[in-house]
């Protein structure tokens, strides 16, 4: 096989299927000019051809370098068409012998427990976490909203401070606010509101002293409560009566009954035949706090009717000895006078809180005066008997002791060596006195857990008590104190049956020892041997 002279061939490899079309033969061949062929050897045949480093991804051909075109005529004769062939040596794969996986070593439960462990103990610290978490939330915001409620309620009372301010007439006070309120009335409108309902009341009265028999009269206050004529005042103003005579503001005059009192508590309630009267409204004594402004209206002197006294509650829960009853008290510096007695004292609204009962007088041992010291009673004690003094004409259940007593004195306690106490004249037959065992000549010294010294700790001692209700009662005898139970009684209606001073003890001795005129006339004198 010859290659023309005038060819370059570039060998296809043998991998793509492809061969060379026929070359046709120049139409026009031009004239070669006489150039020596290349002394490059040419292949013999294909295999000549082979490629180089078959199968490194390089292939390399020989080139045949073009001679000279030379000018000869066409052989008719087609050549034949070359057919390259490459040589392909295929590499030996290489085998790789899998290396066995060493077994892994098996885990131990140990390892598992401890994983185990481990998450239970996360999880308990996550929980616990989220519980504290919690926990101190609500706290948080509890706290919040508590301070949020304090500044907010403390803000409304500062706004209402404001609009009181604003709108409070001068020196005006309502119960139980420190601030000047809006709702306060003036002392003429309190006036106004009530003097309808205030009335003043005339006692008639026989005394008789050392024989001489003599007609007397006083005056106090009292005030309507009910339309259809029920009147409260003090037990005072109309005790000893033998008629009593009620005029109203408008100069009405009406006889008046009395209905029922408690002279422990200088309370009575007196009944006039009138219908369509205009009672008072009844407040809270309970609601009133010191420098309360308040007002009294009242009978001064049995002449100035219907006058005005305005003041502040200076002190409340005092304990005051009105003829020798303890009786629980407001302080006031309204001015209280002989005929304000059983007359209303009203706050700054309009409304009942006491009645005015007694004052201090006088002087001091070094001739200061007294002024400006009143005393009311606190309605709701008031109120809390008048139902039963309506109904029964006195206080029912009250604790009876069953006794008659006086005062043992200091003086002659001292002298005889024996307790400060209550001494007992006289035991009523058959009552609870005399079932626990008390005798004449003993001592009162104690009532439960309240020490007696004197008849007016035992009144209060037994206001502590009920009818029915069982105590000890502690009494000095012969030189010792013994210890009684006893269960008190009822207290009758004559509310002296208990308390009644001696009158001596039996008929005045003719003859005998100075001893027994002693006893019989010291105790006119408060005093008197055990």
């Amino acid at each position: 096989m010859e290659f023309s002279e005038d060819r370059q061939f570039d060998p296809i490899p043998q991998d793509t299927g492809m061969s060379l079309p026929p070359e046709e033969p120049s139409a026009d061949p031009a004239p070669a000019p006489d150039i020596p062929v290349s002394e490059t050897p040419v292949p013999e045949s294909p295999a000549d051809t082979a490629w180089h480093g078959a199968g490194v991804g390089q292939q390399e051909f020989f080139s045949v370098s073009p001679a000279p075109e030379a000018r000869t005529e066409p052989d008719p004769t087609p050549e034949p068409e070359p057919v390259y062939e490459r040589t392909y040596t295929p590499q030996p794969e290489e085998y790789t012998v899998p290396k066995k996986r060493a077994p892994k070593p098996k885990k131990s439960g140990k390892a598992g427990k401890r994983i185990l462990a481990a998450v239970l103990t996360a999880a308990l610290v996550v929980g616990s976490c989220a519980v504290t978490a919690g926990i101190v939330n609500n706290r948080w915001e509890e706290q919040l909203l508590r301070h949020q409620t304090q500044v907010d309620t403390q803000i409304d009372a500062l706004q209402q401070q404001i609009r009181d301010l604003e709108h409070a007439q001068t020196g005006v006070s309502v119960s139980g606010s420190p601030m000047a309120s809006a709702e306060g009335l003036s002392p003429s409108q309190v006036y106004a509101m009530n003097v309808g309902s205030v009335v003043a009341i005339s006692n008639q009265s026989t005394t008789n002293v050392w024989g001489q028999v003599s007609e007397t009269a006083s005056s106090g206050t009292g005030f309507i409560i009910s339309a259809d004529g029920y009147i409260l005042s003090n037990y005072h103003v109309v005790e000893g009566a033998n008629k009593l005579t009620v005029m109203t503001y408008m100069g009405d005059e009406y006889e008046a009954k009395l209905i029922g009192f408690d002279e422990m508590n200088d309370v009575s309630i007196l009944k006039i035949e009138a219908a369509g009267l205009d009672p008072v409204t009844i407040g809270s004594s309970d609601d009133l706090i010191v420098g309360d402004q308040v007002v009294a209206i009242g009978n001064p002197l049995g002449e100035l009717t219907s006058s005005l006294t305005v003041g502040y509650i200076s002190a409340k829960d005092r304990t005051i000895n009105t003829d020798g009853n303890l009786i629980n008290m407001m302080q006031t510096d309204a001015a209280i006078n002989p005929g304000n007695s059983g007359g209303p004292l009203f706050n700054m609204k309009g409304e009942v809180v006491g009645i005015t009962t007694a004052k201090y007088s006088g002087s001091t041992g070094s001739g200061a005066s007294i002024e400006g010291i009143g005393f009311a009673i606190p309605i709701a004690d008031v109120m809390a008997m008048s139902d039963d003094l309506i109904a029964h004409g006195y206080r029912t259940n009250q604790a009876y002791l069953g006794v008659t007593v006086r005062d043992m004195d200091a003086s002659t306690a001292d002298m005889y060596a024996l307790p400060i106490g209550s001494y007992v004249i006289s035991v009523t037959e058959g009552s609870c006195a005399e079932k626990a065992g008390i005798q004449p000549k003993d001592i009162i010294i104690k009532v439960g857990e309240h020490p007696v010294d004197g008849n007016s700790t035992l009144q209060s001692a037994l206001r502590k008590f009920k009818a029915g209700d069982t105590t000890t009662i502690t009494v000095f005898r012969s030189g010792a104190e013994l210890e009684l139970t006893i269960t008190f009684d009822e207290r009758p209606q004559d509310p002296n049956a208990e308390l009644e001073q001696p009158q001596g003890q039996g008929e005045m001795p003719s003859s005998g020892s100075y001893e027994d005129w002693y006893n019989y006339f010291f105790p006119f004198f408060g005093g008197g041997m055990p």
